[in-house]
């Protein structure tokens, strides 16, 4: 999971499960942070004051390497729908990207995590009204590990970019936490938390609250899985 990737050379076995939870990586003051569903991923690059890049997708790990494929990538667009092959090696808990040299330490392996997985939104209330929402090329996602969050909207044919978000989030009695540690739009919301009321039903998320913005949301989130995307 790098900014720029390249054909590896073969390093030891790594499978799709050992990679599920979240990473980080630090280089000089920015931080990249990676979260692994089973089948799909984010990364977000930031600083303590500025949002600088995000990309992901789908992506399988067998034998020597981990096949990334990009539904969106900031740094570099051109990259969206194409794949390539990363060598990696999981080395003192540890996972080694080999060609750069990059570490990445593990901040959680998908636990407690009630909501882990990739989420893309179905439903949002307009009035008094649910309204469905069918993703196709145009996609929000929400990717969760046990202990991190990032929501993209991004456009796959296109390869718009809309924003993005993401930090810590917590989910206790009912309530849900985000802890905000980059914001693409709008680098002020950094440092700020908002809680909402979630459920789980039928294998969706409710969700419901008030927007950064103080303006309500309800919203209702479907596994990625489910959709078939």
């Amino acid at each position: 999971m790098a900014a720029v990737l390249t054909s590896l050379s073969a390093v030891a076995q790594v499978k799709s499960s050992d990679l599920v939870g979240a990473w980080k990586s630090q280089s000089n003051n920015q931080t990249s942070v990676a979260i692994c569903s089973d089948k799909f991923f984010s990364v977000a690059v930031y600083t303590n004051s500025e949002f600088i890049g995000t990309y992901g997708g789908k992506y399988t790990a067998a034998g020597q390497n981990i096949t990334l494929n990009f539904e969106f990538h900031t740094l570099n667009p051109e990259m969206i729908t194409q794949q390539v092959e990363v060598a990696a090696e999981i080395k003192n808990g540890k996972l080694v990207l080999t060609q750069e040299g990059t570490e990445w330490t593990r901040l959680d392996d998908g636990k407690p995590g009630k909501l882990a997985g990739a989420w893309l939104i179905t439903g949002r209330m307009q009035g008094n009204t649910m309204s469905e929402m069918t993703p196709g090329a145009r996609r929000t996602m929400k990717i969760l590990s046990g202990t991190r969050f990032q929501w993209i909207a991004y456009n796959v044919d296109t390869k718009e970019f809309f924003g993005t978000g993401g930090g810590s989030y917590t989910t206790e009695k009912g309530k849900y936490t985000e802890n905000i540690e980059f914001f693409s739009r709008d680098n002020s919301r950094v440092g700020k938390s908002l809680s909402f009321d979630f459920n789980l039903e039928n294998q969706q998320w409710h969700h419901k609250g008030l927007s950064s913005k103080g303006e309500p949301i309800n919203e209702v989130w479907s596994k990625r899985e489910n959709i078939g995307l």
